[in-house]
């Protein structure tokens, strides 16, 4: 899950000045947490509130969005999801209107396909015990805004890569999954990297986040190959991040510098959840070493 935060903060600073190079600062001072990561976290938290059967996993996603949204109001939603969340209100002075829109109330899904429903999904591997039950949760939290069939297969395209590089599929065994049952992989980055441009759909950026982390050689080269393609940096680095850290782990020091970007409620979420999860990250650790 912080590979994905990870891939957000280094591209955060390129997405919408973009670099078509691998060799850049990976973490400056401009960089930042966007949506992504807080509503990665949000899913996350979703997680950590179920029933232990998760028969609530989707009341709990919209809670937790909106609550996590709400706390992090400018970190750059999308104008329709601005509004799924209450944060736009015409008439201020109307409070209860704008209180009744941040209620426990189930806001509806706008049949989005854009690629909010990959950038936030890795925790459902994480929570997996299968891979059908990643498939599972991935649709299930996404369907609660990205409703359209695109949105969903965006989502359940990354969470299954995510849960076989967790459970020591390699690159040609996930490959093969992502193109029996979602998306042709047939260009490589260099051949679009030319003329590859701002795209927020899960169909024009899933597969070249996957791609990117298909080509790469680490942790840190996935996120630099994700960034140099340009377009929608921020969640494509967060989308490629997200499957590169299942596979590969990361390095302390990138992990201890990430986390100075995130504030205490955001590592407090991330803590839990990998605590929870210990398992899980026991033995990516363990494969991956």
């Amino acid at each position: 899950m912080l590979g994905a935060i990870i891939g957000d903060i280094a591209g955060s600073r390129f997405e919408w000045h973009n670099i078509k190079l691998k060799e850049f600062e990976l973490f400056t001072l401009d960089c930042r947490p966007t949506d992504d990561s807080v509503m990665t976290l949000a899913v996350a938290k979703a997680f950590l509130s179920c029933n232990k059967d998760y028969s609530d996993l989707a009341d709990q996603t919209v809670i937790c969005m909106q609550e996590l949204g709400h706390r992090y109001p400018n970190a750059g939603y999308g104008g329709r999801f601005i509004q799924w969340l209450g944060l736009e209100c015409p008439k201020p002075r109307k409070n209860l209107r704008f209180m009744q829109r941040f209620s426990p109330t189930r806001p509806k899904p706008y049949g989005s396909f854009g690629n909010g429903s990959a950038m936030c999904v890795s925790p459902c591997a994480y929570a997996a015990t299968t891979l059908d039950e990643a498939l599972h949760f991935a649709e299930t939290t996404a369907a609660v805004t990205h409703n359209h069939p695109e949105g969903i297969r965006g989502a359940k395209s990354v969470a299954g890569a995510i849960f076989l590089a967790l459970h020591s599929a390699d690159k040609e065994q996930i490959k093969k999954f992502i193109e029996e049952n979602y998306y042709q992989l047939n260009f490589t980055l260099d051949e679009i990297r030319p003329a590859y441009t701002f795209d927020v759909s899960c169909q024009g950026s899933v597969p070249q986040a996957i791609e990117a982390f298909l080509e790469s050689t680490g942790f840190e080269d996935a996120i630099r190959s994700a960034i140099s393609i340009g377009g929608d940096s921020d969640t494509i680095a967060a989308v490629t991040g997200s499957i590169a850290e299942a596979y590969y782990g990361i390095p302390v020091g990138l992990r201890t510098q990430a986390l100075s970007y995130l504030d205490e409620i955001q590592i407090d979420i991330l803590s839990r959840f990998e605590e929870k999860y210990e398992a899980i990250q026991l033995k990516r650790q363990e494969l991956r070493s």
